[in-house]
């Protein structure tokens, strides 16, 4: 079976993918699978690490502002995309796919439009709770929409082709042990903290822990705290926390690095971690049962992080801070707060597991394997 596999823009659309992926060449092994992102993406390399063939392209994305800026910046959008769509057509007649699955980002939609305008039977994995704008300008053609949360049928105008079937994440997520792990990083018996704001990082809540840095420095370090910047903060943040008056060469109590690539190692060892609302961060939360502390991005289409936050809070698995209320001090507070309470924490930890979705990966190979055998027959 050939199956392409269309993702890009962040770790939150390219990870499940290769995660399903994966498991498609355990089952499989004489599958053929290919990847298809955006010119110069994070997928770029991910994928490559993760041993698959990737194709680019270079669509573009759309800005909702109607300024002259905006305006331009659609024109020169569609150029690129319709360039995108005639390679795209031509990357399907050359792979002739029985399946395509898409997992999010606007680099997936060529690929998507053109597949189900040629007939090919096609999925689409929506992360958040509410659609993005490539599901949404798909949706009424592919063949299956996959959401992560219950609460997100009411988005679509067919419900009966969508399917709850969670976030895939890598099984590392979910079998890791807290005690392997602290040994594994060399850490001591203090508490663990673990931030990081998105795989490209977010410069604001960047220089919010570089201050959460000092206040920690002035209590004496009272934990261990691993940082990751982001693609965007590594080049500036560095010296911005040496000018906060932390000199990072003499803290070992404070790890901080661009991009935390063993996160399932990392989060198991973590008391608390303090990030964003993607849909992929909080189902690798809850598939490890991490206590949290969730602050939404507000620059984002339809508010959707936020969204997806309030979805864990009503269920009592994540506390929520929003950006415009958050300061390195409530960090600082709340953080202590939650790690006095063992009894908070243990009722957070079991609402996270109560949540995931352990075998989601399965379920859309399974789907997957479902539509492929539906090619076969026709």
């Amino acid at each position: 079976m050939n199956v392409i596999f269309t993702c890009g823009g962040t770790g939150g659309h390219i990870n499940p993918a290769i995660a399903v992926a994966n498991i498609l060449r355990e089952r499989c092994p004489d599958s053929r699978i290919l990847f298809v992102g955006g010119d110069g993406g994070m997928e770029c390399d991910l994928v490559q690490k993760a041993g698959f063939m990737l194709e680019t392209l270079d669509p573009r994305s759309f800005s909702r502002k109607l300024t002259p800026a905006g305006i331009w910046h659609n024109i020169n959008s569609a150029v690129h995309t319709a360039v995108a769509l005639v390679r795209a057509k031509k990357l399907i007649r050359k792979f002739r796919p029985d399946v395509i699955v898409g997992t999010g980002g606007y680099a997936s939609f060529p690929i998507l439009k053109m597949g189900t305008s040629m007939g090919i039977p096609t999925c689409v994995h929506e992360s958040n709770a509410v659609p993005g704008l490539t599901t949404k300008m798909v949706a009424d053609r592919a063949d299956t929409i996959l959401v992560s949360f219950g609460e997100s049928r009411d988005h679509y105008k067919h419900p009966e082709r969508v399917e709850v079937v969670g976030m895939p994440v890598r099984q590392e997520f979910i079998y890791t042990r807290k005690e392997e792990a602290r040994q594994k990083l060399g850490l001591d018996e203090r508490p663990v903290i673990v931030s990081v704001w998105g795989s490209l990082g977010a410069r604001e809540m960047n220089k919010v822990t570089a201050e959460l840095f000092r206040l920690e420095q002035d209590a004496g370090f009272p934990w261990q705290h691993i940082h990751g910047t982001g693609a965007y903060g590594w080049s500036w943040m560095p010296q911005y926390v040496e000018d906060k008056g932390v000199d990072l060469t003499q803290c070992p109590s404070i790890t901080m690095k661009e991009y935390i690539y063993d996160m399932p190692t990392v989060m198991a060892a973590a008391d608390v971690i303090i990030c964003r609302a993607g849909a992929s961060t909080l189902n690798e939360i809850a598939a490890s049962g991490t206590p949290c502390i969730v602050v939404p991005s507000p620059n984002v289409a339809d508010n959707h992080q936020e969204k997806n936050a309030r979805i864990l809070q009503d269920r009592g698995a994540a506390q929520v801070i929003l950006e415009k209320d958050c300061t390195a001090q409530r960090l600082f507070d709340e953080t202590g707060k939650l790690l006095e309470s063992p009894a908070r924490c243990r009722a957070m930890r079991r609402a996270l597991l109560d949540m995931a979705v352990v075998d989601s990966a399965q379920r859309i190979c399974d789907k997957v394997l479902e539509l492929g055998r539906s090619t076969k027959k026709t």
